[in-house]
């Protein structure tokens, strides 16, 4: 669509597989890295980060709705500079929260059916009630995070194959994890376990594990 037209009528959606990485900054798409979205006025695929932001569109009787940064821009006629700088939720360091957590190690990780992949996992002290997921200990920025509270918790193994794994359900969201023990696997469930009734243990500072 030209940018005259940018939320006056419906897009074509790109479909999902149709591309491998974000249309507009190319962060490629993982597993970790959350679902794709769709800009409602371009029909663009974007990440989570590209599609933060939401504009009235004509096409459907002026609703807001979620757009890319681009459309954001034509539609509402801000710019950058008018917006308010925050540090995004996924923008903290894990050095920064490792070394402040409630627990942290080396987790598999598995969403729906893609293949397992090794991540940093850290539940930190400040918000002990949110998992964040990193590709490895010292990234900057974490590639996904599960707010724990209301999941649904199953500690039985899926396969012989993996035998300390455990699985969080809610809805239709699905997150499968794996520890290499099943001490550490207890030691995730004991925190995991609070978290999801939306608690947090005073024990739990007894309870860092730094691995």
């Amino acid at each position: 669509l030209q940018n005259a037209e940018l939320g006056k009528r419906a897009p074509r959606w790109i479909r999902d597989n149709e591309v491998t990485m974000c249309m507009k900054c190319k962060e490629p798409f993982n597993a970790l890295t959350r679902r794709r979205h769709h800009c409602r006025a371009c029909g663009h695929v974007v990440c989570w980060k590209c599609s933060d932001y939401k504009a009235h569109l004509e096409y459907d009787g002026n609703k807001l709705n979620k757009v890319c940064k681009d459309c954001y821009h034509v539609i509402t006629g801000c710019t950058d500079s008018e917006e308010k700088k925050k540090k995004g939720i996924l923008e903290i360091e894990s050095a920064e929260v490792s070394g402040n957590s409630v627990i942290c190690s080396f987790l598999q990780y598995m969403e729906k059916s893609k293949p397992w992949q090794k991540a940093w996992c850290v539940i930190p002290k400040q918000e002990a009630l949110v998992l964040y997921m990193y590709g490895a200990p010292q990234d900057v920025k974490a590639l996904a995070t599960i707010p724990l509270l209301g999941y649904a918790v199953d500690d039985t193994p899926r396969s012989a194959d993996l035998p300390h794994s455990f699985k969080l359900t809610q809805s239709k969201s699905v997150h499968s994890f794996a520890a290499d023990n099943e001490e550490l696997k207890q030691k995730w469930l004991k925190v995991i376990h609070l978290a999801v009734k939306g608690e947090t243990s005073e024990c739990q500072n007894e309870l860092q594990v730094n691995l």
